[in-house]
């Protein structure tokens, strides 16, 4: 596994602004709005659920008592029902990618989107590289919405950043597939291309969404990590050039 400790910015000369009050924003989301994890009722109303993007309607489940194998033995949990959303369903598109499920999946995304996003605001400009985040996201969201539309899985809740902050990755890719990377390699601190750092994250993503690590029993969004790096990866030129026509 190849995980990513920082890049060389040598030649990067603007300030990210941009990047850092996503951070902060995403930060406070869950801190404030969400309770550190602990605001059922904001969060599930808040995430983007597939059933209610593909049909366009609100969706209000009951809550449900399950046996569950914990550290303590088999015990009766409560599994949180969805609740009514107070704004259109499709603005939860936006709304979820500023949520997270616990601290961890905060700090894994807000690591990532700090090492990869300078360079790419930088790039793109302050104001393209919003439009061009929050793009991402969408798309990756819609991506997780078109594999998840049927069977237990379109009632599933899904929140968080990784799917704008892939679109991000295959941007890096793209424009920065020979940029310093220090990773940690297994147990060695070394050097690598881009395209080694964020290949090989990838690659896991496809693999794990194949199901052949797992993939389809951690509540983890792959379809939305795979569809928002494709279009980080598309979108990543267009956005540049548009860039350098001024």
């Amino acid at each position: 596994m190849v995980f990513p400790l920082s890049d060389d910015n040598a030649d990067r000369t603007s300030f990210p602004l941009v990047n850092i009050i996503l951070i902060v924003l995403n930060v406070v989301v869950f801190v404030v709005f969400q309770g550190m994890g602990k605001n059922d009722k904001f969060t599930l109303s808040y995430s983007t659920v597939p059933a209610e993007i593909v049909s366009g309607h609100d969706v209000v489940t009951e809550d449900k008592k399950v046996r569950m194998n914990t550290a303590i033995g088999v015990q009766e949990v409560t599994i949180p029902g969805l609740r009514s959303t107070p704004i259109p369903v499709y603005l939860t598109l936006f709304t979820a990618m500023f949520m997270h499920a616990g601290i961890a999946h905060l700090a894994g995304n807000m690591w990532f989107l700090w090492i990869f996003g300078d360079n790419i605001e930088h790039d793109l400009g302050k104001v393209r590289y919003l439009v061009f985040y929050l793009l991402c996201g969408v798309l990756a969201s819609l991506a997780h919405v078109f594999v998840s539309a049927t069977g237990p899985s379109a009632l599933i809740p899904c929140l968080g950043a990784s799917g704008a902050i892939s679109g991000v990755m295959g941007a890096y890719l793209v424009l920065h597939p020979h940029r310093k990377v220090l990773v940690l390699l297994i147990r060695f601190v070394t050097d690598v291309p881009g395209f080694v750092a964020v290949g090989f994250w990838f690659a896991f993503q496809i693999v794990s969404g194949l199901g052949l690590l797992g993939g389809d029993q951690t509540g983890v969004a792959y379809g939305a990590h795979i569809g928002g790096f494709i279009a980080g990866a598309v979108l990543a030129l267009p956005f540049k050039a548009s860039v350098a026509k001024q």
